[in-house]
């Protein structure tokens, strides 16, 4: 609780700022992997917002401490994936078209990057303490960003398995909102 609290208590206006500045840069680079599958400009516009307000996100519950980056992430992308499936009921677009642009700027390239120049490094390493450091690296960056993909994946998976039109679950629901209009009916 403590440390929501002192992530409150810091200025409003660089957090505002930061925030805005990650949902921005989250926007335009799921525009940018929108527009490589030649969607319609609503769709890539659509995925744009989607990663701005999951990244958002994302970036208050890792700043309020609340949670670590693979939680944070799960949460992001469910998310997304909720907003997505109600834009593609609202436009009649299949919901992995807004979803999966809106995830991409989540994947962490940086912590993949950092364990694949770990083991580089680790295979040219003679001294025995400095083996230990970068096998150390190697395997917090790795299971890191194994984590984080996981993550994002089951956060996608999860919400269109489950509210997909099709899905046991909704056909459950709407079977019995219909057994209970047709019984209102006189």
């Amino acid at each position: 609780m403590n440390a929501l609290l002192s992530f409150f208590q810091e200025p409003a206006t660089s957090l505002f700022l930061n925030t805005l500045a990650d949902g921005f840069f989250a926007a335009v680079a799921a525009i940018g992997f929108a527009l490589i599958s030649n969607p319609p400009v609503r769709v890539a516009l659509i995925a744009g917002l989607l990663a701005a307000v999951g990244h958002m996100f994302r970036y208050v519950l890792l700043h309020s401490q609340v949670m670590g980056i693979s939680s944070a992430s799960l949460c992001a992308a469910m998310l997304i994936t909720l907003l997505a499936i109600a834009a593609a009921r609202r436009w009649h677009t299949p919901a992995e078209m807004y979803a999966f642009p809106a995830l991409l700027p989540m994947i962490p390239g940086m912590f993949a990057y950092k364990a694949i120049l770990a083991t580089m490094q680790f295979l040219g390493a003679t001294d025995l303490v400095e083996q230990q450091r970068l096998l150390t690296e190697m395997a917090y960056n790795g299971f890191t960003s194994f984590f984080i993909m996981s993550a994002l994946a089951v956060g996608a998976m999860l919400p269109l398995f489950l509210l997909h039109r099709e899905s046991a679950l909704m056909r459950g629901i709407y079977s019995r909102w219909r057994e209970r209009r047709g019984n209102a009916r006189p």
